[in-house]
């Protein structure tokens, strides 16, 4: 491994061997000359060796100078390709955009999207890594996370992408009507309740109350039923087909409840808590692609509000 002392006396001595001239080089990197004269000098006490013969009026190269500069001047062109290409990034969005997301986050907020984010951004390519747990996105490598805001990861900046949240208890048309419709949580005991296994946890996920009021008591309720899954589409497939009662957030049954496949019960037990959140590790200099997605999902945020998905 090089001595990362030598690399600014390194990068001087390419600098004055292209331009075979102390005085150009030395107006080029806005030096004196004579700092660039005692640079070479311990640069070549360093290794052992004259890098350049050196005249009162004559600059060249010796024969290690000429290797060192041969081996050195094309690793610094492609260093400076690199750094001008970063540059550019920080204007156009473009590269490899990595996001950490969960897998109703992607379902409900990217996916129906993707097309319309992929034809405004040609040149960025996008990778969602599904994640139901929560993920460090530094040490997996990830430009940003989706989660939801109770679960954000400390230390982020946080933007929310969606209005508050609800969970809803839903059920089919014919399942209400064999069964009838709870009027409170208590009475689930006595419905079929389809359970959701929690990938991270492997736990049936027990379904969340507030009791209404302005002193609203939260509580769960461990639900029983003949159906369990750790797949949430098919958790509401079923409640579809009138296997059972489901809870789930409205995100994932606002289409199943507009077309009237699904009903809601128990709304004024089911009060809002923070929606998703996009976050990244830092507000500085945050890269372009990061801020296009950022900016993207602020916008349809606001189209889901004028929707009033969650009344």
């Amino acid at each position: 491994m090089i001595d990362p002392s030598l690399l600014p006396a390194l990068a001087i001595f390419v600098q004055v061997a292209h331009r075979r001239s102390f005085t150009r080089a030395a107006s080029d990197m806005d030096v004196s000359r004579a700092a660039l004269s005692l640079s070479l000098k311990a640069l070549e006490q360093k290794l052992g060796t004259r890098l350049l013969y050196r005249t009162t009026r004559d600059m060249s190269l010796t024969e290690d100078g000429q290797r060192l500069y041969d081996a050195l001047q094309p690793a610094l062109r492609s260093i400076d390709q690199v750094l001008r290409t970063l540059g550019k990034d920080q204007a156009v969005p473009s590269g490899l955009l990595r996001v950490n997301t969960s897998r109703i986050a992607a379902k409900t907020l990217l996916e129906p999207h993707m097309g319309e984010f992929m034809r405004l951004y040609p040149e960025l390519r996008l990778e969602l890594v599904m994640q139901d747990g929560m993920s460090n996105i530094v040490a997996d490598g990830c430009d940003a996370g989706i989660r939801l805001g109770q679960n954000l990861a400390e230390h982020m900046v946080a933007v929310p992408i969606t209005p508050l949240m609800e969970m809803a208890v839903v059920g089919s048309p014919a399942y209400f009507k064999k069964h009838g419709q709870p009027v409170n949580p208590k009475e689930l005991m006595n419905h079929n309740c389809l359970g959701y296994r929690q990938t991270t946890s492997g736990s049936i996920f027990q379904w969340e109350f507030t009791t209404p009021g302005a002193k609203g008591q939260d509580f769960t309720v461990q639900p029983q039923g003949t159906f369990i899954t750790n797949d949430d589409d098919g958790m509401v497939r079923a409640a579809m087909q009138g296997v059972g009662l489901a809870q789930h957030m409205v995100i994932a049954v606002q289409n199943q409840l507009h077309e009237g496949s699904l009903i809601r019960v128990l709304q004024r037990w089911c009060k809002p808590f923070p929606g998703f959140y996009i976050y990244v590790p830092s507000r500085e200099q945050m890269p372009a692609k990061v801020r296009a997605l950022v900016d993207f999902l602020v916008e349809k945020r606001e189209a889901m509000k004028s929707l009033m998905l969650y009344r």
